[in-house]
């Protein structure tokens, strides 16, 4: 087991580490009660870009972090996923195939999240507006942050400690307050159009990456290109978009694609996986 495939016929493609793995295990070992051989991991990885160098490191910051499990036998050092992982690629799962691109069944209900941190809280003032963002909110003014539908943001508050510090409630908007203001005042949704214009340029070619050396590499692109799109966008009403929002084709390509993938992909990881029942799950 060597780099050397991946040197010669890796994509040419930003792999993120972490995100590739992510979408490994959610994609090979989620739900299968298995714990899969680390070098099955580096080879997998590797036909992405993926140093081995990168791929220990990433195995062992997720380990540290509590995401993964080690197992050894005899030389051999196997991983499997924590109840915390799980959640994590269980939520992924769930925006791949439930949330969706387009938020057509939107209540007209916003969450607000207000809050006013002193300077000598700077830190916990950026990592909260992080993780907003990262939930989907949008700054509307000054220290109030709004998501469209009801959001419950009570990790993110009381993981940060900052349970006195916010102030957290749902609202319809009123005249002369239009949802789509809103819409246009706390979110860049042409900076959002311009993500999912980038996923169509990149993969509505007839052979995308064709530097890729076969069908999983392919898969554990799209699914990590195409999580990290679906993360960042708010999911915003559709009835305050452009009615050609990429984001529709975008959807429909991603999906397309993964049928394309998925029998190719699952024959090429059956072949290249060491797996053992998960001894956490015994």
């Amino acid at each position: 087991m060597t780099d050397s495939h991946a040197d010669d016929t890796a994509p040419a493609h930003p792999a993120r580490p972490q995100s590739v793995m992510l979408n490994f295990l959610g994609l090979y070992v989620l739900g299968r009660g298995t714990a899969v051989y680390s070098g099955s991991i580096i080879d997998v990885l590797g036909r992405v870009g993926v140093s081995e160098e990168a791929v220990r490191s990433t195995l062992a910051r997720m380990t540290k972090r509590g995401l993964l499990t080690r197992h050894r036998r005899g030389r051999r050092v196997y991983f499997g996923l924590t109840a915390r992982a799980t959640e994590v690629l269980h939520d992924g799962d769930r925006r791949i195939h439930d949330t969706g691109a387009v938020n057509r069944h939107w209540d007209g209900n916003w969450t607000l999240v207000g809050f006013s941190l002193p300077d000598t809280r700077r830190s916990d003032r950026h990592d909260l507006r992080s993780q907003l963002i990262w939930a989907g909110f949008g700054m509307l003014q000054n220290g109030l942050w709004i998501a469209p539908g009801i959001k419950d943001v009570t990790s993110i508050v009381e993981s940060l400690g900052l349970t006195g510090n916010v102030t957290v409630f749902t609202a319809q908007h009123a005249k002369p307050t239009e949802s789509a203001d809103l819409v246009g005042r706390a979110f860049d949704t042409e900076a959002i159009a311009a993500r999912y214009r980038a996923f169509l340029s990149q993969w509505d070619v007839r052979r995308p990456l064709p530097s890729a050396p076969d069908d999983l590499a392919r898969q554990l692109l799209l699914h990590t290109d195409w999580l990290q799109l679906v993360r960042q966008d708010p999911h915003l009403p559709a009835e305050h978009l452009a009615t050609d929002w990429p984001a529709i084709r975008a959807e429909r390509l991603f999906h397309r694609l993964d049928d394309r993938y998925r029998t190719p992909a699952a024959r090429i990881a059956a072949d290249l996986l060491d797996e053992i029942p998960d001894p956490a799950t015994d």
